[in-house]
């Protein structure tokens, strides 16, 4: 998938699943792990034979799989030889270099892996605290995703936008937010795409979670809006106030476990 903080795993995930979706058909399927299996690109009589499939059957299935970005083509002359002839190159297929990854209910390891891995480096090469380097990975990674839905644009009431942002870069990330009833002040994250790093670790992970989500707020200068930890079973264990005082204690929501905090 793309690195690009705008192209999230939710940017195309109905894509990706349809993609998968086309290794269902049973012979289709076969034909993709064969070819997958070569060291080198296959042609359509030897991917055919080997699956037991007639060429034509063959032939359909392969340039499926190339339409739906699973399998790349090249042309060779698989004699060796060129010039006159040498016969015409053949159609060859390839695993793509595609990577599919479909969770359902969405899961977002990678971004920490990618928080975690910053603060390493920044540590090993500087000498800072571990700590520090979490918090400015977090940071930074939530100004990015931040800046990367505005610079996509919107529209609508402009009273609104910050919060339809702020929204889209929660869905955009598998947050899965819903804004609470009855007054709908409070943005409420249903999914935690950290889940099980984040039962695991539930310090380190949530700190760094809280972190990266309150960069987004300030990024994107939500009015009012504070991320706060508020564990809740089976959803995130931040969540965002739209209208929090200056006198809002955070840590009366924070649960059962002081050790949250952000890092």
């Amino acid at each position: 998938m793309s690195d690009d903080p705008a192209a999230g795993p939710g940017h195309d995930r109905a894509a990706e699943i349809a993609r998968l979706g086309t290794l269902a058909e049973p012979s289709r399927r076969a034909l993709y792990l064969y070819v997958v299996e070569q060291a080198d690109a296959v042609g359509r009589d030897q991917a055919a034979e080997a699956v037991g499939v007639p060429w034509h059957s063959a032939k359909f299935h392969l340039d499926r799989l190339v339409e739906e970005g699973l399998l790349d083509v090249e042309f060779r002359r698989l004699s060796g030889r060129s010039g006159p002839g040498a016969g015409r190159p053949a159609k060859l297929y390839r695993r793509s270099d595609r990577e599919l990854r479909v969770a359902l209910p969405e899961r977002r390891y990678e971004a920490v892996g990618d928080v975690l891995a910053t603060a390493v480096g920044s540590a090993l090469r500087e000498g800072t605290p571990v700590s520090e380097g979490l918090r400015e990975a977090a940071e930074q990674r939530g100004r990015e995703l931040a800046g990367a839905q505005q610079e996509a644009g919107d529209a609508g009431d402009p009273g609104d936008r910050p919060v339809a942002r702020l929204l889209a870069v929660l869905a955009r990330e598998g947050y899965e937010p819903s804004l609470e009833e009855p007054d709908r002040r409070v943005v409420r994250l249903r999914n935690c795409p950290l889940d099980q790093l984040a039962r695991k670790h539930t310090e380190l992970v949530c700190g760094v979670n809280l972190t990266l989500l309150t960069a987004v707020v300030d990024e994107l200068a939500v009015p009012g809006a504070v991320a706060e930890l508020a564990p809740h079973v089976g959803q995130c264990c931040v969540r965002i106030r739209l209208d929090a005082s200056p006198n809002h204690d955070a840590g009366d929501d924070a649960g059962d476990d002081p050790a949250m905090t952000r890092v």
